[in-house]
């Protein structure tokens, strides 16, 4: 992933509901709860962690039994000093007091509780790239300093990885095309960050590897669902039991769900994009441009899917009264420049949200030779009266304006494809009227008909006037 571009846009839940879910996960209120109940008898250990005689108590605290009581006993107070719900008063004598951020939890806005998250969700990460507990034992040496090379791991890789798939997870989470919230199959996630994009038939050595990564993710997704970043099924154990063994039960071996399934809650994308925004990603979320003024919303949902974009603009407009609004957004369509005449196709999209009270902003424009054409259409789809007809020169303007932003927006999709066929067998003689249109894109848009048109004989015409039209210019 790289951070030069931008990330597809983001629905984030209201920070309220978000601070809700943040509260209510099992391992920030098993924090609170033990930061609650330290009292000025309790000790701590030289790394801040809850001394050993005070660990059987603290699981009781919480309510957890079995083997695992102790340990997960301990994270929770980990969590609780590494997010300042506990702060250690003395180091020497272990002494610890409540920490600020704790009233925060029960005082603060949802955007101090998010940040109070956000410190838990860090400590929890950094755990999940560490190596097994008893493999740290097997790889300390005799000076009690552990030997990495022993542990085949490298940290900052481990951490990469982890960040990598995460970061997978997320941009799947963002996709439009996606189906919604649908989990995501383990083996899935693995392959998209160790099988290379131009590799056909995956080796078995690569199929080792994507394996291996299950495995790790499998212990990693465990410990991060109590944080609250994903939900997760973790893997079938029968799949893990040795070949020998017969299973309990009879397993359906075409069901992918065995081999897990993971997806980022709503809280989870809040988390993952505050860590993408921090190391310096452009990661939008639908919203953002509300309170900024048109000309940021156009540049800025140029880009969007068309979705969001939509939702975007609602927003934007939600705030503001349409006549106005209607105004700002054509001064803001008009220019020159490459980017032009996808602002324009947005205004248009946003103007088509705008109620009938627009209408005199729209009249204000039809005499503009960038904006005339596009008011034309508003005008004529409100059922407006008298609208005067469009010379033949805006109509090939506009015609241009629209399938350059087209281009911009989709590429060379079908739907672009499907225009351009239309447009040639519509107005005979197009081209030899296109070329003449003077308007920045017309020479790559005559290019582009050229290239998209499935008829020789029309794609040749249009390459033609993109060659006349390069030469006037």
């Amino acid at each position: 992933m790289s951070d030069s571009s931008p990330l597809p846009p983001v629905r984030l839940r209201p920070e309220a509901e978000l601070a809700r879910d943040a509260l209510s996960t099992p391992l920030l209120s098993r924090a609170a709860r033990l930061a609650r109940w330290a009292g000025p008898d309790l000790r701590v250990d030289a790394g801040g962690g809850l001394a050993e005689e005070h660990l059987p108590s603290a699981a009781e605290e919480l309510g957890l039994t079995g083997d695992d009581a102790a340990a997960h006993a301990s994270e929770a107070w980990r969590v609780a000093v590494d997010a300042g719900l506990v702060e250690i008063t003395d180091e020497e004598e272990g002494t610890v007091t409540a920490g600020e951020d704790l009233a925060a939890l029960t005082g603060g806005s949802p955007h101090d509780v998010l940040a109070v998250w956000l410190a838990a969700l860090e400590t929890v990460l950094a755990d999940a790239s560490v190596p097994d507990l008893d493999d740290l034992v097997d790889a300390m040496d005799a000076g009690g300093e552990i030997d990495l090379s022993a542990l085949d791991w490298d940290p900052e890789a481990e951490a990469d990885f982890l960040d990598g798939v995460l970061g997978n997870l997320y941009l799947l989470t963002a996709d439009e095309d996606a189906p919604g919230e649908a989990p995501v199959p383990l083996p899935a996630l693995a392959a998209s960050v160790i099988v290379p994009s131009d590799m056909g038939e995956p080796t078995n050595d690569v199929l080792e590897q994507v394996s291996d990564a299950m495995m790790r993710l499998d212990d990693q997704f465990r410990m991060l669902e109590p944080v609250g970043l994903v939900a997760y099924q973790p893997v079938d154990e029968a799949l893990m039991a040795d070949a020998d063994e017969e299973p309990s039960a009879p397993v359906d071996e075409t069901d992918v769900s065995r081999y897990g399934m993971v997806r980022l809650t709503p809280l989870g994308l809040y988390g993952l994009r505050a860590r993408l925004l921090e190391a310096g990603f452009e990661a939008p979320a639908v919203g953002d441009l509300a309170d900024k003024g048109a000309d940021a919303l156009l540049d800025g949902t140029a880009e969007f899917p068309p979705g969001a974009a939509q939702a975007e603009t609602e927003q934007w407009l939600a705030a503001r009264q349409a006549l106005p609004a209607a105004r700002e957004l054509l001064a803001a369509a008009r220019g020159s420049d490459a980017g032009a005449p996808l602002r324009r196709l947005r205004c248009q999209q946003a103007l088509s949200l705008v109620g009938a009270e627009a209408e005199p902003a729209l009249r204000e424009v039809l005499d503009d030779p960038e904006l005339g054409g596009l008011a034309r259409v508003w005008l004529a789809e409100h059922g407006a009266p008298d609208v005067p007809a469009p010379s033949e020169e805006l109509v090939f303007w506009l015609t241009i304006d629209t399938v350059a932003a087209q281009l911009a927006a989709e590429g060379n999709s079908e739907e672009l494809r499907a225009l351009v066929s239309g447009l040639a067998e519509q107005h005979s003689g197009f081209f030899a009227a296109a070329w003449r249109v003077e308007h920045p894109a017309t020479a790559e848009v005559l290019e582009a008909m050229g290239r998209l048109h499935p008829d020789k004989r029309i794609a040749k015409e249009a390459r033609k006037a993109a060659f006349k039209a390069r030469s006037q210019g």
